[in-house]
């Protein structure tokens, strides 16, 4: 760690030097320190004896899900018992020497513990400290449980993702939480540019529940300057089925309307003045897009996708993340990374966008519970006869304890 933190940024590795202290679980800010890994950062993961609670969410493999697997590669794990007065004085002694830290518990528990920013700020002034929550630090439902499924209820993402049946449904992967993840780490970055020159650091607050209404983008607007009723954006974009699968298809202007209708054989719903423009189709959505399904139905993904791409028309299979694993353009440009991970196998995952892809494909893999305690540590200045006696108490384990 001594040598590494002595080399030079790169533009692979821009954050190499870096030292991060991860005490979040789940998902939100695990990710978020995963991708300061991602960058060249030294994280250290602080996780209670028991382990990252997203280690038994699903699926288990060895010490970990899926979830515990992807998010935090590129760590070491202390682990490390906060309830003792022993853990929260090894966490402070650690946090004065790091540069960011990452907490994701309830608004209150970490300045209670002795560890909030306030405490830490005093004898480590350009610390950046980012707390993760659901609903934020302050407002009325500050202290309200929060998760993935409630921020996607909350900030109106399922009320827009209504289904054939009707019916509102969350998005079904954790949208929300690596949402959450990416803001959080853009507000560490910028933090981090502004400590170069203002010399301190500061105290971030990021929540689920606003990062996912800030993914809605336009529909806050939309709701209010269409009177509460939005008209759907680009009928008849949508998902069809076909002989043998399912393909979207979308557009963006008027002329790939027509092109479309010419490409399906129908350029007589390009004339029905029904149907006319974007808003006429949005009104009369029911009655085109059912005529469309029923042509789709007629032929395989692949005969209309060579229809729809000669002329011009945007369009592409739906793939399983399976498929997107195996298809023959991510393999190319090679837009998946895996992982060796032991007692689970190889783990798959996409490739972080924009980073050089020797930074991700050497990342280690996401370690055991308390797989790195002593090593972390003796880094630390403690002694080894030290750290037994720790591990003797219970206050520090590590993967064979």
């Amino acid at each position: 760690m001594t040598v590494e933190r002595k080399m030079s940024p790169t533009h692979e590795a821009p954050y190499r030097g870096l030292r991060v202290l991860d005490f979040g679980q789940g998902i939100a800010s695990p990710y978020c320190a995963m991708l300061l890994g991602v960058y060249g950062a030294e994280v250290i993961k602080v996780e209670p004896p028991e382990g990252d609670w997203s280690r038994y969410l699903g699926t288990t493999y060895g010490s970990h899900t899926a979830l515990s697997a992807v998010y935090n590669r590129g760590k070491r794990s202390l682990c490390l018992d906060l309830k003792s007065e022993q853990g929260i004085a090894i966490a402070k002694r650690l946090a004065l020497d790091c540069d960011v830290l990452i907490e994701g518990f309830r608004p209150g528990v970490a300045a209670r513990l002795g560890i909030g920013y306030q405490a830490l700020a005093k004898d480590n002034a350009g610390l950046i400290y980012l707390s993760v929550s659901g609903f934020g630090q302050d407002g009325p439902y500050a202290r309200r449980p929060g998760s993935d499924s409630v921020a996607q209820a909350f900030s109106g993402l399922v009320s827009v993702n209504v289904g054939n049946d009707s019916v509102p449904h969350r998005v079904g992967t954790t949208i929300s939480d690596v949402a959450t993840g990416v803001y959080a780490f853009q507000a560490i970055a910028t933090a981090l540019f502004a400590r170069a020159s203002v010399g301190t650091g500061r105290w971030i607050d990021v929540n689920l529940a606003q990062s996912t209404a800030a993914l809605l983008g336009h529909k806050t607007a939309e709701y209010f300057l269409e009177g509460g009723a939005p008209r759907a954006l680009n009928v008849p974009a949508g998902s069809y089925r076909t002989s043998d699968g399912w393909m979207m298809v979308t557009l963006v202007n008027e002329p790939q309307y027509k092109r479309l209708c010419a490409a399906i054989g129908r350029d007589d719903l390009a004339s029905d003045p029904r149907f006319a423009d974007f808003a006429r189709r949005a009104d009369s959505a029911d009655a085109l897009m059912a005529q469309l399904r029923e042509v789709f139905l007629s032929q395989s993904t692949e005969t209309w996708l060579g229809r729809l791409h000669a002329a011009d028309v945007i369009a592409e299979r739906i793939l399983t993340p399976g498929d997107w694993l195996h298809n023959v353009h991510v393999e190319a440009t090679k837009a998946a990374v895996c992982q060796d991970t032991p007692g689970v196998g190889p783990v798959y995952a996409a490739r972080t966008p924009g980073i050089a892809a020797p930074s991700e494909d050497d990342l280690r893999p996401a370690p055991d519970i308390g797989a790195d305690s002593r090593e972390v540590l003796l880094e630390a200045g403690f002694a080894g006869s030290e750290i037994d006696d720790l591990i003797g108490a219970g206050i520090v384990r590590t993967s064979q304890r």
